[in-house]
């Protein structure tokens, strides 16, 4: 069966490729995806979002490698991690954080490895690159059939971020900004199943108010701030052929406000 992995990184190209060349020395069948080598240097928020947002459209067997690890060479555990039939491979640093949400919302069964067991990675491994000398050789030995029990030793403790909390208020709901994407789109932690009683509403941020949701970003004329309902299904702030996280100087944890109108 051909495996499928995916490296999502803060490094950039080169240091993914060198880790794609380890992973073909052990698994040369494999295929792999670039997932997005440029998250925000040391952003482990950032790529817990990115690892989240793709998940359950990769094949059964999926292992993802992620590298955003500020505290690589230190006492933080690698890890592999099993979320239903897809597995992670990476730093214990919250990274998975929003995949243990996602597993826990939808019932997936879960497990979490401590990666000690050296005969699995390369000979030398340096203090600064786990990704070229466990994570990548972990994840080819996996791809090869390994088991995923033979990685290490079973925890139940990993690592999770702190998750924006939803508060609902006498007017409405109050959330933050998780997310500023490429287009300067701003996603928040307000999902859509959250709004269904609220009727019509007025979503405030950065102190813009911006009344009713639309269904695209052209119902709006170009350069008009909009709110809709993004791919993943949650709240989020646009304008029209343009950058909303430019226009109103918004940052992750910036506060959005629901009110009914």
């Amino acid at each position: 069966m051909l495996r499928v992995i995916t490296l999502m990184t803060d490094f950039g190209f080169s240091a993914a490729a060198v880790m794609k060349g380890v992973i073909l020395g052990i698994a040369p069948d494999v295929s792999f995806i670039d997932v997005d080598h440029f998250v925000g240097p040391q952003n482990v928020r950032e790529g817990a979002m990115i690892l989240e947002y793709g998940a359950g459209y990769y094949p059964d067997g999926t292992i993802h490698i992620c590298v955003v690890d500020p505290g690589v060479g230190t006492a933080r555990r690698p890890m592999a991690a099993r979320f239903g039939t897809q597995i992670y491979v990476g730093p214990d640093n919250g990274l998975i954080t929003m995949m243990v949400d996602r597993a826990r919302r939808e019932g997936w069964p879960m497990a979490f490895y401590h990666l000690h067991q050296p005969r699995f990675w390369l000979p030398t491994v340096s203090n600064i690159f786990h990704g070229r000398d466990i994570f990548a050789p972990v994840a080819a030995h996996l791809a090869n059939g390994v088991p995923f029990t033979d990685l290490g030793s079973p925890f139940d403790d990993p690592i999770l971020l702190p998750i924006p909390s939803l508060e609902r208020t006498p007017d409405g709901l109050q959330g933050e900004i998780t997310d500023i994407d490429y287009f300067g789109n701003l996603a928040t932690n307000i999902r859509r199943s959250d709004l269904t009683d609220l009727g019509e509403v007025t979503v405030r941020v950065r102190e813009a108010n911006i009344v009713g949701l639309v269904q695209t970003f052209g119902e709006r004329p170009a350069g008009e701030l909009v709110a809709l309902i993004n791919e993943v299904g949650v709240l989020s702030v646009a304008v029209s052929n343009g950058n909303a996280g430019e226009r109103l100087g918004a940052q992750i944890g910036d506060r959005v406000e629901v009110l009914r109108s």
